[in-house]
This record gives C-alpha cells, structure tokens and sequence, in this order.
C-alpha cells in the first residue's frame, strides 16, 4: 500500500515532475520564464509540452483541457484529444508547444458585461506557467488565462497575475531601501479555510429551493439548532469523516495541503484549511477543492453546500483569506523581526496596508458582494459590511505612539523609537482573534473574513495586491527622495509612518464588529456603510478606483464598468430565480398541504362531533379558522410577491432593476416566507411536501 507521501501531488505536473522529465537546460529555461515573467520560446515549449503529454499519457490521459476561470466565479474546460491519426490508419498520441501556450475556446456564452456581442464568439486562452498543470479524471489540466479577441479580460487569473506583478515591483523598491540586495521577487501568499454543510443527498432532491438555489429560501426554524454550541469541534460523524477522509486522499494527489478539519457551529456544517502558497495556486487549488468537495460527497450520498447562507437562524458558510507577502528567499513582509531594520521594514509594509484598505475600501467590499452574500453579512456569524482592521492592543500602542510623536511603554518590554531600538517582544499570534473583525492582523498575516463560501478568491486578493502596491509606490518615491537629498532614512519613514496612520487610524478597530455602537462610530469616523451587494456596485464607477486599476494596467476602464455589470445581472438573475422558486412551492406544495391538512382535521372534528354531538369543539374551530387564515395570507402574499418580480422585470437599466429587486422584491419574498413558515409549524409532518430544517441538519 502506496504511503501519503508516495502519492502526494502524484496528479500534479510539479517541480519533481519537471526534473524528471525534462532535459536540464529546458528545465532551467522554464524556471527562469517562470521567475522572470518573459514569454517561453517556442523551442522550449515544444520540448515542455511533448514531456508534459508522455507523463499524462503515462498516468492514464487521453486528453488535454486549457482549464481557466471566466468571470461566472465557477471554472471552465474544453477538452481536445491527444490522439492523432496517420495515413497508414494508426495513431498516435501528440501535443505541441502551440496546443501548450494558447487555445481558442468559444467564449460567446461567458459574461462579458457588455464588451462584446454574442456573435463576437472567439476568446484566447494562455498558459500560465506558475500553477502546474494537473490530470483530472484522466484528462490533463493547464491552468490559462482567458481574454476576448480584442484583448479585454474575461477571466479572474489574468488581472490576479497583474497586481502579483505590481506588487512585486514596489514591495522590492521598499526592500532596496532596507539594504536588502539578495531577495529577487516578493510574492503575496494566502491560506484559504473552506466552510461548507454537508447533508443527505436523497433530502437534497426533494426540495427544490435546494436544487435551484443552493439554498433554502423556506423553512420553519427546528426545536434544535446550534443553541448548545455541541458540533463546535465535536466528535465528526462517522458518515462525514469518509468523506473528509476521501477529500484529503485526492487533494494531497493534487498537491493541496490541506491541513485542517472539523465540525463548524451550525449542524451539519464543517471546514477545511489548507496551507499557505503563493496567492496564484492557492486560489487554482481553491477551486479544485471546492469542485472535489462536491463530487465526493455525492459518493458518499451526500450534498455539500457552498452557499453562504443555505438555513435561515443558524450560521453561513464563509471563506477565510489569510493572506500576507514572502520573499523568495523566505522572508514574511508581515512578521515582526528581531533588528531595528527588520521591525522598521515591518512597521512600513503595516502602515502601508492600513492605508491601502482606507483607501479603497468600497473595492473590498464589492469583491464579497453578491446576492447569497448578503445574507450573511452583518449577521452574528460574520463580519458586518463595514470594512474596518484589528490590529490588537499592542501593535494598535505602538502605531499611536509614532503617530503623537510619543515613545511607546509596550507594556513593560523595550522601548521603541522607529528603526533605532528593537519592536517590543511581539511574538507570532500575541493578538486575540477577532472573529468579528473584516480584515484581523493574526500575528504574521491578515484574515479576510468577509469573503463567501462559494465565491472565487481572486477579486479580494487583486484588490489588496493593486491598493497596497499603489501605497508603496508613493512611499518608495517619498523614501528615495528624502534619502537622495541627504535626508536620514529613519528620520523620514518615521514623519511618514506616523502621518500615514494619523490620516488613516479611522480604520482600525480593535472591538466588537457586531455592536450597534460601533456602526455609529463607524458613520462618525466617516467609513462606508455598504449594506448590500447594489449598495456596493458603485464602487467600479468611482474615479478613484478607475485611476488604481488603469494606472497599474489591471482593468481598463470598460472592464471596470463590465465587472459592474455582471455583478449586477448575477445580483438580479438570483434573486429572480429565488423569488420565482419561491412562488412555485408554495403555489404547488404548501398551499395543497395546508389545505389538504385543513380539510382533513376539520372533517375529523365533525366525524367527532356527530358521535359525540355534547362534544366541545371550539378549538378544532378555531385551529382550523387560523389554517384557513394562513392559506389567504399565502395567496394575498403571492400576489404581492408576483406584482413586485413584474415591477423589477419592468425595469430596463440593471442597477435600478437590482434596487428594485433589492428593495421590493426581497421584502415581499421575507413576507411570504414569515407566512409559509407559520404553516410548516402547525401542519402535521406527514402532510408537509418535503424535508424541514430538523430532517436535513441532523441527517448526516
């Protein structure tokens, strides 16, 4: 029997794979394209590709798939055999450095927001040499970037790549700054943590919200839910850990670690982590986990849920973005050192990103922004919309004590006055978690917390890598000319750390996220309050932001405007796809069941009272008055839900019609639901047309 470490990344066209089979000088040219950035000579790619193919081949592919991300959020392949036919009737199995670097799938049904028209069919794939190529499910996977005819992005790699690269450039302008000659490269790196539920595969195909939705948009609350905070951590059910068991065998074949599982607060709910890689792969890897996550579990008769808030009153479901910078010679941008040099460097890059989010925090909340995140923000299992920083006690003393011009006590530990004695003993994790916080610095990196369970990783991560390289770009420019006209390096990063954190302190905070105190405070100190996904939209629009991204070369600004416009027909098609699944139930499955259930408890009640005419029936009277009732506020409801979708459909420009659907539409849906609801706890449970909240959280 094959060991975990024998198998581990087996699937994966990797660095050990690449030794092996390429010849020495191709494999050094690829790593230097790979370090550099340059275009791969068609020699070499030749020879990387026909390698690539025999060790395929050799693991059972037949095919061969460019696999990229459009901008639905979910991945997209189209597979082309390795088979090629000869004249003498046989075949043989090729690939060629051309197949390898570009491909040109139809792109006409992917959203494009309105820069091309439908006929416009041609699209471009382009390899991307930093994430390995994979098989899966015998066909081997390139990981591409995905872009129009004309050059436009369609996809969520090629913009991700660019703010790795701008990034790049200034985090190394700050490092020669600090003397440091010997680091070529920094890259930003992230951990992703997965909350998912899991439940019976069979009750999932009973409920069409479910199918449909990815959610259920109806149901009672159950008599137990996560009230005893007893699955937290709990002892996993046999059932689900095959499945976790499962999981991590084919993801360690994929060269995923992931490291961490358990139980989650909501029933039925659980999580994985994986550990930290440069941003790139994690978010490739991040997707291949959550496409693993579901074909699994449906081999063990199960669904998993991606969905940020599948039940109504118990937690959603989120997707945790650690993420900080590394050289390549090891070193972590966002941990404290043991030098002034080192401490000064890492009081910098903080401030740096403490600004950067100040910035431009309308652009991180639209990249969490979508329908079936809404529901989860601000609730008490999530950060609220209001985009805000824990840095914790200490490092929050530190920073105000620059910013006044005062010299920081540390509680007790070394005094410190910027790059001339030691940062006070901080050691990794010396801060509290705030689970309630955004954006929380956690010892040597910060935690995304506002990002969803199903969303695609890469939109918060192009945004903190283009918001903090456009911060270090000023800083480098601000440091290089006060160090060219003699000024003392010292001197002026501590004028510049301590103006930057007085002009942008309003960010952080170190309290209770979910405190009604706290959202005043938040209006005072002037941060956006961005409730809702069409609240948030705006921020594509800002000139501010259209300067960020047309400045780095990350968006254009018709790409900007088209990401508006997805968002906002994603928005809109959701929330129209729940309403009218909504209308469908409860028309052809809740009505007939109350209905059915009246019926049929006021016909026992007259069979009882013509056996026993003495008999006193006022509360069978009064049950089934307040049945009756519920079964005309249903339809009463329907026919305000109805007229609210008719209004919104009415609407022709897409963010008036997201308002609509935002303001009207999903009221009248709540109104409805509030009804239905009330039904599903009166109505015996034989009579009810499909799987409640207590069925399907405690069915695993």
């Amino acid at each position: 029997m094959e060991s975990v470490a024998d198998t581990f990344g087996c699937k994966v066209f990797n660095d050990k794979m690449m030794r092996r089979y390429l010849p020495k000088d191709t494999y050094e040219a690829l790593k230097a394209t790979i370090r550099v950035g340059r275009d791969l000579d068609i020699k070499i790619a030749n020879i990387v590709a026909n390698a690539m193919k025999d060790w395929a081949v050799e693991n059972g592919a037949t095919h061969y798939t460019h696999w990229f991300q459009p901008l639905t959020g979910a991945t997209a392949e189209k597979h082309n055999s390795f088979l090629s036919p000869l004249k003498d009737g046989s075949a043989i199995m090729e690939f060629s450095g051309k197949e390898l670097v570009s491909g040109e799938p139809d792109a006409s049904s992917f959203p494009s927001g309105g820069l091309r028209a439908t006929f416009e069919a041609r699209g471009y794939t382009a390899w991307d040499p930093t994430s390995f190529a994979f098989i899966k499910e015998g066909t081997l996977c390139i990981p591409t970037a995905f872009c129009s005819f004309t050059g436009e992005t369609l996809d969520k790699k090629t913009p991700l790549l660019r703010s790795m690269e701008r990034l790049n450039d200034q985090a190394l302008r700050i490092l020669r700054l600090f003397g440091n000659e010997t680091a070529c490269r920094v890259s930003p790196t992230t951990g992703l943590e997965q909350e998912y539920f899991l439940i019976d595969k069979q009750l999932f195909l009973k409920r069409r919200d479910l199918r449909f939705c990815g959610r259920t948009i109806l149901g009672a609350k159950p008599v137990k839910g996560q009230e005893l905070d007893d699955h937290y951590f709990g002892a996993i059910k046999p059932r689900v850990l095959a499945f976790m068991q499962e999981l991590d065998e084919e993801l360690w074949k994929f060269g995923i670690v992931a490291k961490t599982r358990h139980n989650e607060v909501a029933p039925s709910q659980h999580e994985l982590a994986c550990l930290f890689t440069t941003t790139n792969l994690s978010v490739d890897q991040n997707q291949l986990v959550m496409e693993e996550m579901r074909k699994i579990a449906d081999k063990h008769g199960l669904a998993c849920l991606l969905h940020e808030k599948p039940f109504a009153g118990i937690n959603g479901s989120g997707k945790h973005n650690n993420w900080s910078m590394c050289t390549d010679n090891g070193m972590n941008l966002l941990e404290p050192g043991e030098s002034p040099v080192e401490n000064a460097q890492f009081l910098l890059f903080l401030t740096a990103l403490i600004e950067a989010i100040d910035r431009y925090q309308d652009l991180v909340r639209v990249t969490v922004a979508s329908a079936s995140n809404d529901h989860r923000l601000g609730a008490d299992e999530a950060p609220p919309a209001i985009v805000s920083m824990f840095l914790g006690d200490e490092l929050t003393e530190i920073l105000e004590s620059i910013a006044n011009g005062s010299v920081a006590s540390a509680r007790g530990k070394n005094k410190m006055v910027l790059g001339v004695h030691v940062l006070p003993d901080f050691p990794r994790d010396a801060t509290d978690r705030n689970r309630t916080s955004p954006i929380a610095f956690t010892g040597n990196k910060f935690e995304l917390r506002m990002l969803g369970s199903s969303f695609n990783a890469a939109g918060p991560n192009i945004v903190l890598n283009t918001a903090l390289a456009s911060v270090l770009d000023s800083y480098a420019t601000e440091l290089e000319t006060a160090v060219s006209n003699g000024g003392n390096l010292d001197e002026a990063l501590t004028t510049l750390v301590g103006r930057a954190y007085r002009e942008h302190r309003r960010i952080v905070f170190n309290g209770n996220n979910y405190s009604p105190k706290w959202r005043k405070e938040a209006e005072k100190r002037g941060l956006l309050n961005l409730q809702t996904t069409v609240d948030a939209v705006s921020a594509f629009s800002n000139p501010v932001n259209v300067e960020l991204f047309s400045k780095y070369g990350i968006f254009t600004k018709s790409e900007l405007e088209s990401r508006k416009e997805i968002v906002l027909e994603s928005y809109n098609k959701t929330v129209n796809i729940e309403a009218m699944t909504m209308l469908d139930m409860v028309r052809t499955q809740i009505i007939p069941a109350v209905s059915s259930y009246s019926g049929a408890y006021a016909s026992n009640a007259m069979q009882r009272k013509a056996l026993c005419p003495a008999l006193d029936t006022s509360c069978d009277e009064d049950f089934t008055r307040r049945l009756n009732g519920l079964l005309s506020s249903l339809y009463s409801k329907m026919d305000e839900l109805e007229a609210s979708i008719a209004a919104a459909s009415a609407s022709k420009e897409s963010l008036e019609k997201g308002r609509f659907y935002s303001t009207k539409v999903i009221p009248c849906m709540q109104s409805l639901r509030t009804v239905a609801d009330e039904a599903e706890s009166l109505v015996a449970s034989s009579y009810w047309p499909y799987p409640t909240y207590g069925e399907l959280l405690f069915s695993t």
